[in-house]
């Protein structure tokens, strides 16, 4: 029998307020669930704006810890009442002074599983990351989930292959990839790199776009949010570039080892030649 995983992702434009964002991906998860869905992941900081188009102190004030803050929580109680697993990206403070750009992941039943810091930042026009983020610190943890092993790389994070490819020695078949990047920046790669990835690292990729233009800036982003499967072939249609959209696609989990043993490339890799790779 196919081992074969409904799985779904959100594109969303602000809201204008936390309270209504929050609200609104509950609704589009609720629908997700409702369409047979059994994992779902929202957009980079999901219940914020994107803030980093401008460098303010000011944007601190979305910042909440991870597990124990409201928002976790109440993704929690929404896993919970869903069925689903649920990758939930927020703007995250561990201490005073320790801010990170994050991702929690809850299972089915509403287990905090972990979480995911990324790794890149960065600090270009539109993008004044390092601003608020310190790099990730907690390597690239891969979930055991009720669906099967989930990782999660933020955004930026995409344009760096290491990281990508420890997920998936680390036993990832669906990677995460939520994001927020504006049209005429990126969108070439943006159908590039996510795909390739899922070709070298042989699993599936959801890649997660923001859409629209929002208060802080005049970054156009442009949804284009898709799965892909391990041979990099789109899993259904992307989904709009200028409409928030809910999209769920079934994903034939089988094909990671059908890939795996006709490509071998885990097999042939070569960490004994790779020592200049890490050095400074």
């Amino acid at each position: 029998m196919a081992n074969v995983v409904r799985a779904a992702l959100v594109q969303a434009t602000w809201t204008g307020d936390t309270e209504s964002m929050v609200a609104k991906h509950e609704e589009h998860a609720r629908e997700a669930a409702r369409q047979g869905a059994k994992v779902i992941g929202f957009q980079e900081v999901f219940n914020a704006p994107y803030f980093c188009q401008v460098q303010d102190p000011e944007h601190y004030r979305w910042a909440e810890p991870v597990p124990d803050g409201p928002t976790t929580r109440r993704m929690q109680e929404l896993a919970r009442e869903t069925g689903m697993v649920i990758v939930v990206p927020v703007f995250e403070i561990e201490q005073s002074g320790f801010y990170y750009n994050t991702a929690a992941v809850i299972d089915a039943d509403g287990t905090f599983l972990g979480k995911y810091r990324k790794h890149h930042i960065p600090q270009v026009k539109g993008f004044w990351e390092k601003f608020y983020f310190k790099p990730g610190n907690i390597g690239w943890p891969v979930f055991d989930t009720a669906v099967g092993k989930v990782g999660v790389y933020i955004c930026y994070d995409r344009h760096f292959p290491e990281g990508w490819r420890q997920l998936g020695l680390n036993g990832a078949q669906l990677v995460y990839n939520p994001s927020a990047t504006h049209r005429g920046l990126s969108n070439y790669l943006w159908r590039l790199e996510q795909p390739a990835a899922a070709v070298a690292n042989e699993y599936f990729v959801a890649a997660i776009n923001r859409v629209g233009v929002e208060e802080y800036g005049d970054n156009d982003f442009y949804g284009t949010s898709y799965f892909v499967d391990p041979r990099g072939q789109f899993v259904g249609e992307t989904a709009s570039d200028k409409e928030e959209e809910l999209v769920v696609r079934d994903l034939d989990f089988d094909l990671i080892e059908e890939v795996r043993q006709q490509w071998a490339f885990y097999r042939d890799r070569r960490p004994d030649a790779y020592d200049g790779l890490v050095r400074p």
